[in-house]
């Protein structure tokens, strides 16, 4: 399917599986968070990659998905994948630094990145006057949740949001790379694997030459963070978010992952009694009012 012959409206079954990937991406920062304590953020960025890489081949296998045949996405692919990797790089060296549900809501400054860029791709997307004040909406959004980390309790704090909001720009350039590439019209399958493999060789070298130590003993705890993250996240949730990067408008996809951070809050809550300050929620509903105001 190409981009002419894409849906402009969200059906239930986009709905759904939309809904369905922000609840699991509201509930990874705090799994990968809490998996901190027993593995160095780089081979657990890198590993969980991997494994889900497998899992991308063996499905395309058994569905008879043809991943290696010449259709001019190798360029493509190589620039969604590393952007992809630098990403994932941001997202869990920053957690060190900063709670995940400062994080999640960080990384979801994506949205605005799809709406701004978009129009360079399809023309038809132009930024009407009231987008471009929902652009501005945002940025100060993010801007008034960023000052916060200057005079927190921890020094360092500042370190991971902007980690935070550069993963936020890696995670829009890669779905603009996608759509404006040949990926838009490659499988879903083919797109993921590409940034998986191009990931998981980026980051586990990146761990070596830093010196991260590989664990050696896996605890249950562990087995069950790091499965949560390959299986569930970055292999199904992933190959369904690209499916629907393929077969729907992404300016109205960008909408839906608004709920993303709300469960990210309410995990981190609940999960690692991370506190949530007034300044935070009222920058995440700026932020989604400035992307909704994009999209509209």
């Amino acid at each position: 399917m190409n981009a002419q012959t894409r849906q402009t409206h969200l059906d239930p079954l986009a709905i759904t599986l939309l809904l369905l990937c922000c609840f699991l991406w509201g509930i990874n920062q705090v799994a990968a968070k809490a998996a901190l304590t027993e593995i160095s953020p780089l081979w657990q960025a890198g590993l969980r990659s991997a494994v889900a890489g497998v899992l991308v081949w063996l499905w395309s296998v058994s569905r008879g998905v043809r991943l290696f045949e010449r259709d001019a996405s190798l360029w493509g692919g190589l620039l969604a994948g590393a952007l992809f990797a630098a990403e994932f790089a941001c997202i869990f060296v920053g957690l060190q630094y900063t709670s995940a549900s400062r994080m999640v809501v960080f990384i979801y400054l994506s949205p605005f990145v799809v709406a701004l860029g978009m129009p360079w791709i399809a023309h038809g997307e132009k930024l009407s006057a009231g987008q471009w004040a929902g652009l501005v909406l945002a940025f100060g959004a993010v801007a008034f949740a960023f000052a916060e980390g200057f005079s927190a309790s921890s020094p360092t704090q500042w370190w991971g949001d902007a980690l935070g909001v550069a993963a936020a720009m890696l995670w829009g350039g890669t779905t603009l790379a996608i759509r404006g590439t040949k990926l838009s019209s490659a499988p879903a399958e083919k797109t993921l694997l590409y940034q998986l493999g191009v990931s998981a060789i980026a980051l586990c070298a990146a761990a070596m030459f830093a010196g991260e130590p590989l664990p050696l003993h896996w605890s249950p705890r562990l087995l069950g963070l790091f499965g949560f993250q390959a299986v569930i996240v970055s292999f199904a949730s992933y190959l369904a978010w690209f499916w629907l990067i393929r077969h729907y408008a992404a300016t109205k996809l960008a909408v839906f992952t608004l709920s993303t951070p709300l469960f990210g809050l309410l995990a981190g809550a609940l999960l690692l009694g991370e506190g949530i300050s007034p300044r935070l929620v009222a920058a995440l509903a700026a932020l989604a009012a400035g992307i909704v105001l994009v999209n509209r």
